[in-house]
C-alpha cells in the first residue's frame, strides 16, 4: 500500500511501568492528537501498534506466560494477560477516536498463531480492509496460541515485523522515552545498519536510558534491522516530535536500516 506508515507507541511511554495498570492518559491523548494533526495535513494510511507496559506485566510475571503452558493454571494466566493487554488497547483506541480518527482494535490473540514466540499465521483481511477504508488498525503486544509451547507472548516488534513483511510500509516510527537508541554515555546513536551493528550492539543502553541488562534494546534493534524498511526510534515525550516524523522529517532520533 502506497505511503503506508506504521507507528509503535512504546509501553514505557504510554504507561508508568513502576505502577501496575497505570496509563499515562495525558501522553496518550497528546500523541493521538499529533497523529490526527499529521493525517489532517497529509493523507496517508496508518497502522498504530503499542506495547503493554504496566498492564499485562503483573499477570504475565505471576503466571510465567512467556514460558508457555507449563503449569496447571497457565491457561487461567493466558486469559488474564489477554484481558490486561486488551484494557490498555481500548484506552489507546478510545483516545484515537476522541482525536477524530476512526481506529479499530486488532487483537492478535484472536487472529493469529505462533511457533516458539514467532507468528506463523495471521488472518490479514480485516487489517487490509481497514487500511483501504482509511481506518487505523491498532494491534498490540498480546498472548498467542503456540503450537510448540501451548501459549506465548508476542511483542509489538514481532507483530510489526510480521505485518511489515506482508504490507510493506514505507517506514516504521517507534516512539519511546528517549532521543532514540542510546550509547554507553547516554548519547544518541544517529544511525544503525548492518555495517555498524556488531560494533555497537554490546554497548547499547535501554529505552529508559539505563544500562540494559535484559537485552531489550539490543533485541529491538536486531528485530528492526529485519523489518525490511526504514525504522526510526524517536522521543515520544517531546511534544510535536511524532507529528514531525509522520509528516516526513527524518533524523529526529535513531534511524535503523537493514537494507
Amino acid at each position: 500500500m502506497k505511503n503506508l506508515i506504521f507507528v509503535k507507541l512504546g509501553g514505557s511511554l504510554i504507561t508508568d511501568k513502576s505502577r501496575p495498570y497505570t496509563a499515562r492518559h495525558d501522553v496518550i491523548r497528546r500523541l493521538c492528537r499529533e497523529i490526527h494533526e499529521a493525517r489532517s495535513d497529509k493523507d496517508f494510511p496508518l497502522l498504530v501498534g503499542h506495547g503493554g507496559g504496566s498492564f499485562p506485566h503483573v499477570s504475565a510475571k505471576k503466571y510465567e506466560t512467556h514460558k508457555g503452558a507449563i503449569r496447571s493454571d497457565s491457561w487461567e494466566g493466558f486469559a488474564k494477560v489477554q484481558d490486561d493487554a486488551a484494557r490498555l488497547n481500548r484506552i489507546v483506541v478510545s483516545s484515537l477516536m476522541e482525536a477524530d480518527e476512526y481506529a479499530v482494535s486488532i487483537q492478535p490473540s484472536a487472529s493469529c498463531s505462533a511457533r516458539n514466540d514467532r507468528i506463523i499465521k495471521w488472518h490479514m483481511t480485516p487489517i487490509e480492509v481497514a487500511l483501504s477504508k482509511g481506518l487505523i488498525p491498532v494491534p498490540h503486544g498480546d498472548v498467542c496460541v503456540d503450537d510448540v509451547k501451548g501459549c506465548c507472548i508476542i511483542s509489538t516488534e514481532e507483530i510489526l515485523g510480521f505485518l511489515a513483511r506482508k504490507l510493506r510500509p514505507e517506514r516504521i516510527i517507534m516512539a519511546g522515552k528517549t532521543d532514540g537508541v542510546l550509547g554507553p554515555l547516554g548519547e544518541t546513536i544517529k544511525r544503525i545498519d548492518r555495517k555498524n551493528y556488531a560494533e555497537i550492539i554490546d554497548s547499547l543502553s535501554s529505552s529508559d536510558g539505563v544500562a540494559d541488562v535484559t537485552g531489550g534494546m539490543a533485541q529491538k534493534v536486531k528485530m528492526s534491522l529485519a523489518m525490511g524498511c526504514e525504522v526510526e526510534i524517536i522521543n515520544g515525550l517531546k511534544p510535536g516530535e511524532l507529528k514531525r516524523a509522520l509528516l516526513g522529517e527524518r533524523g529526529l532520533g535513531t534511524i535503523i536500516s537493514g537494507k
